[in-house]
């Protein structure tokens, strides 16, 4: 935003300048760190007990509730707090655009691609399996079970179960199961 002043000069509003020691601790507070971020959730979710864990449980959260606010803000992020993750899935292309239910299931070893959206629906949030891929702009709504090994393509909008090792294509979802080297294709 630039201001005309008379003679022609242009000049800049004044912003608010951080000093070091405190724009170090807001850029730590805030910003999305991969190994961070699944750490302090972990140690949340798994809550022992003691007044001690309490407290660093209190400090993880506060810390991981900013994080999630400054990536919903920044970059349109929702990692629901009551999703389960068995392992902190992979996410090759960053976590722009991924929105997870609070009460969706996602197992081992998940890649999980841009602007993937796993949302409730009737019955119920996702329930995914182990070594999964979710392609970019994939939707998943609903109480779904999403078998082991399989693969789902980008813009897909999945609403039906999902059997182990297939691959679902096409926005109204295909769905081809590979068995014993022979693909079937199921409508």
């Amino acid at each position: 935003m630039r201001i005309m002043q008379r003679g022609g000069e242009i000049s800049y509003p004044k912003t608010i300048e951080l000093t070091g020691f405190q724009s170090l601790v807001q850029s730590h507070i805030r910003h999305y760190n991969h190994k961070r971020y699944w750490k302090m959730r972990e140690r949340v979710v798994s809550f022992k007990g003691g007044f001690f864990n309490r407290l660093l449980c209190y400090w993880y959260l506060f810390r991981i509730k900013r994080m999630d606010a400054f990536n919903n803000a920044s970059m349109g992020t929702h990692l629901g707090f009551g999703a389960s993750f068995a392992t902190p899935p992979s996410f090759p292309h960053g976590i722009q655009g991924v929105i997870v239910a609070h009460d969706a299931k996602v197992g081992k070893h998940c890649i999980i691609l841009h602007s993937v959206t796993i949302g409730n629906g009737h019955g119920g949030s996702p329930i995914i399996g182990d070594d999964c891929e979710i392609g970019a702009g994939a939707i998943l709504v609903g109480g779904i079970t999403i078998g082991n090994n399989c693969r789902i393509g980008a813009n897909c909008i999945v609403a039906e179960n999902i059997p182990d090792n297939s691959t679902v294509v096409m926005p109204h979802p295909r769905i081809l199961t590979r068995t014993e080297n022979k693909i079937r294709y199921r409508k």
